[in-house]
């Protein structure tokens, strides 16, 4: 760890408070990371669980159900548990039950289990990213912010794009369980690192009162909204009582709920720090963010598996290059921070993404390795410039005091976004595929010159591997068929490249309404 010992900026006791900035931050990045991966990488091992635990496809999916929903429900009230019981013991505490829970997850023997374990497991992970941030801020010098957000921008990004890869491995070679024993020695190392080196906030102010109308409503509003977006696609989103249910509930839930925060004395999620134009702003393209980022990690490996027949690995080792492109443009962001103005960064970075879809737009049924790499590069840097920059201008005119309630909006509705662009990509991947199917099936008749050509070239391939004559024609039509939908789907993937690039770039009228961020967050301490 000798990163510890890098020269700092300052000197007599700011030198000294500032001493393990370095290895906090290391300590933070490593709990994020942890939790971020625990969101896509059981997704891989699912046909493994089912077959394990005997369940369904609609039953196995709560097992990510319900750590995504424990996971949002607890990350708008990080800042308030923090000061509740002391920011050092519920970070470490929230470790902790993330540690237990995953060995629990690993030794479950039904599914009942597992989705108990994952649920608390998800109530432990909530808190690790939102309180992350929050004391990479008050750790570190204003000056060294950028930085800061880098290392922990860094896991963010990486986190999401590297867990299918890693637990295609895992499950594998090992078997699922070892995805949830793997996080026991890191969380243990994270729990013990945190222990040492992190301390209470200087600036948190605990609530006199707990308010329990407020938990409650967020509880419901938030748990029933994530239900509804990890179920609707398969529900036949309003097609199915139980979605609109979901929905209403959701709806009055969440009205109760602001309206309630903004006229209480003591609320658990302070609203009115929406006040602030910047912060507003920011939550709003932080979301937009959560969609493109989560939507093309999603998309993307369903093209390569379906299309491409390629593997859980070989999908990774396609997505690696620009996870790492991400990961270095955020660290080279870092260094720069509050040279520029940050809404320059954003504006390249959203350009730089909408190229990049552009390119995926011309991906075929037929590309390969070589033609994925460039693309994804680009994609990887276009959100490493736009992450940095992003959290320090939303976060820019809080108090420092006001900073944990802050990361954990800005989190939530990142979060949020996310599971809306998963839904989303869903459902269009199949709505898309039937439109385009029907279109192209008109094409292919019996009139048609090119189709009775295609079919007697398959018919003449079929005989001469070995397949009867009077087979050979119904079995031409099914492989006809399976090409007409390939075709379809790979236009459908092709449409949502595009529609999120699309997304994103009639999202930056936005950073009009951001000023340029003189100070650094945190800097309205004095007000």
């Amino acid at each position: 760890m000798a990163t510890a010992a890098l020269p700092v900026p300052a000197l007599g006791v700011a030198a000294d408070r500032y001493k393990y900035r370095y290895i906090i931050a290391m300590t933070v990045s490593l709990a994020s990371v942890l939790e971020l991966l625990d969101t896509s990488i059981v997704n891989v091992a699912i046909p493994h669980m089912m077959g394990n635990l005997g369940a369904t496809l609609d039953e196995i999916a709560w097992v990510s159900t319900g750590y995504i929903v424990a996971n949002v429900i607890i990350l708008p009230i990080t800042g308030w548990l923090s000061a509740l019981f002391g920011r050092r013991r519920y970070f470490a505490g929230s470790i902790a039950i993330f540690v237990v829970s995953s060995f629990f997850c690993g030794n479950a023997h039904s599914l009942a289990a597992l989705v108990f374990w994952r649920i608390v497991q998800g109530l432990g992970g909530g808190a690790l990213l939102s309180t992350s941030q929050a004391i990479l801020y008050e750790e570190f010098p204003r000056e060294e912010y950028g930085t800061a957000m880098a290392i922990f921008g860094v896991g963010v990004m990486v986190g999401p794009t590297l867990g299918p890869t890693l637990g295609g491995y895992i499950t594998d070679a090992f078997g699922w369980p070892w995805i949830f024993y793997i996080n026991i020695p890191i969380g243990m190392l994270a729990l013990a690192l945190s222990l040492s080196f992190i301390q209470d906030s200087q600036f948190q102010v605990k609530a006199e009162k707990i308010d329990y109308v407020g938990l409650l409503l967020l509880a419901v509003g938030i748990g029933t909204l994530q239900t509804m977006l990890e179920r609707g696609e398969r529900l036949d989103w309003f097609d199915s009582r139980e979605v609109i249910t979901y929905a209403l509930i959701s709806a009055v839930s969440l009205i109760a709920f602001v309206w309630h925060e903004l006229t209480t004395e003591h609320p658990v999620v302070d609203l009115r720090i929406l006040k602030s134009r910047q912060l507003a702003v920011g939550v709003v393209f932080g979301g937009v963010l959560g969609i493109c980022l989560y939507a093309t990690v999603f998309v993307l490996p369903v093209y390569l598996q379906n299309l491409q027949n390629f593997t859980a690995e070989q999908t990774g080792f396609v997505i690696l290059p620009g996870a790492l492109a991400s990961a270095f443009t955020m660290a080279t962001m870092g260094r720069t921070t509050g040279k520029f103005d940050g809404r320059l960064s954003i504006l390249a970075g959203v350009s730089i993404f909408a190229l990049s879809m552009w390119k995926h737009a011309h991906f075929t049924t037929d590309s390969g390795m070589s033609d994925f790499f460039w693309p994804l590069i680009f994609r990887g840097v276009g959100l490493g410039l736009i992450f940095v920059p992003l959290t320090n201008l939303a976060l820019a005119d809080l108090p420092m005091s006001k900073i944990p309630n802050g990361t954990g909006l800005f989190n939530l509705m990142r979060q949020l976004g996310g599971s809306v662009g998963i839904a989303i990509s869903a459902t269009l991947v199949q709505r898309f595929t039937a439109i385009h199917r029907a279109d192209l099936i008109a094409n292919v008749t019996q009139f048609s010159e090119v189709t009775r050509e295609r079919l007697a070239g398959i018919m003449a391939r079929l005989i001469v591997t070995g397949t009867p004559a009077p087979l050979a024609e119904s079995k031409a039509l099914m492989v006809l068929n399976g090409q007409v939908t390939r075709q379809a789907m790979m236009l459908s993937f092709e449409q949502l490249f595009l529609l999120f690039g699309a997304c994103f770039v009639l999202s930056l009228p936005l950073l009009l309404l951001m000023h340029r961020s003189k100070g650094m967050p945190g800097g309205a301490a004095a007000h």
